[in-house]
């Protein structure tokens, strides 16, 4: 009389069928272990590490209370860097936010006012300028416009009517749709030398 087959008997393939163990090569349920035990490690160390943001993060926010609060002072909001530094100035705790921009409509009027300047100028000596504007409004792969290219234009001191209406579009046009913190934490030698991520990533390692 056989023996009752159980669940542990069988794995399940790629496919999602039941294969029994015994059809399966030793070397191929040792390497299925082998990866189910990184994997889950691997999801171990993602949760502490969560866990390890957002208790930092909190406790930073706290001392920054406590800080304000000996100035009797109310911070309103969390938005800005914070860095805290240990008193040997050895270690280093950052809190860095990155805001993720888009422009709405009003960036057509900045362009169509740009694009007069560029008209204006094309008998001038001004094609290095020209350069960069046009530079800045190029799209890249994805059809998305380069912000960062484009909110650097108002750093132009270019004393033109169209181009200072064009600087106040572009500043009116600007919409803040997401923001990610960050936390980076570094160290140095000593207080003289040149701060050094503490890695906290795979790759990094």
């Amino acid at each position: 009389m056989s023996e009752t087959l159980k669940m542990d008997d069988f794995m399940m393939d790629a496919r999602g069928r039941l294969v029994p163990k015994t059809m399966i090569p030793e070397i191929d349920r040792e390497r299925h272990d082998l990866v189910n035990e990184i994997v889950d490690a691997a999801k171990n160390l993602q949760k502490a590490m969560v866990e390890f943001k957002a208790r930092a993060m909190g406790d930073v926010q706290a001392f920054v209370d406590l800080s304000a609060e000996k100035y009797d002072v109310v911070l309103g909001g969390r938005k800005g860097n914070t860095s805290l530094v240990s008193f040997d100035g050895r270690l280093k705790v950052q809190i860095a936010i990155n805001e993720h921009l888009t422009f709405d409509e009003r960036l057509k009027a900045a362009k169509a006012l740009i694009d007069e300047c560029i008209t204006a100028w094309a008998e001038g000596s001004r094609d290095e300028i020209k350069t960069i504007v046009m530079d800045a409004f190029q799209v890249d792969k994805e059809g998305k416009l380069n912000t960062g290219r484009i909110i650097g234009l108002r750093r132009l001191a270019i004393d033109d009517s169209n181009w200072l209406k064009a600087m106040e579009a572009i500043s009116d046009s600007m919409q803040v749709v997401g923001s990610k913190t960050y936390l980076r934490v570094y160290e140095r030698a000593s207080a003289d030398d040149r701060w050094v991520p503490v890695a906290l990533d795979l790759a990094a390692l």
